[in-house]
């Protein structure tokens, strides 16, 4: 088992994608001057099949477990991936992202952002079955397996703005 630094950033849902993908466009030409190219601000709706399945190369999605999922639930298509109804968890597929995706001299690309998910998982009729509990406001949870302090910095620009809502870095001491 290694070591990680996880980050959950969080933001109301009153701040528009436009809000955020400015915050992040001024992120942009720090994490440049850190070495990171290419760097990339993405402002995105997953309305589409192709649309979610390019959203899965940005995030796992939102684990929800949930007694409601359990047993026979038959959700409306395009909401969850990997839905599993003995144990009652999915990830929820976002329906928006504002990402900031940064790559390193090895080519690994990691991303920083938000992700605008439903605030209820529906049924085949369209009657809600299950809140997700995020509301409407805007979320992200990512982590990375490096000491790499610019990682950090990264990390450091959403505190500055309000953005950080738990960190949690397993190469600092306790």
């Amino acid at each position: 088992m290694g070591l990680s630094y996880h980050f959950t950033f969080a933001a109301p849902a009153t701040k528009t994608a436009a809000e955020l993908e400015s915050f992040l466009k001024t992120v942009e030409p720090d994490v440049r001057a850190m070495g990171f190219e290419p760097v990339l601000v993405l402002n995105a709706m997953f309305d589409t099949k192709e649309r979610r399945e390019f959203a899965r190369r940005l995030t796992t999605g939102y684990r929800l477990e949930s007694n409601k999922l359990k047993g026979v639930v038959i959700l409306r298509a395009g909401q969850v991936w990997g839905h599993d109804p003995v144990h009652g968890d999915c990830r929820v597929i976002p329906e928006r992202g504002v990402v900031l995706v940064v790559t390193d001299q090895q080519g690994c690309e990691t991303v920083f952002g938000f992700f605008r998910y439903p605030a209820a998982l529906e049924d085949l009729n369209g009657r809600d079955v299950v809140s997700t509990g995020i509301g409407e406001r805007w979320m992200f949870r990512n982590f990375v397996d490096s000491p790499d302090e610019r990682f950090r910095k990264i990390v450091k620009r959403f505190a500055d703005a309000g953005y950080v809502e738990a960190e949690r870095d397993e190469f600092v001491a306790a």
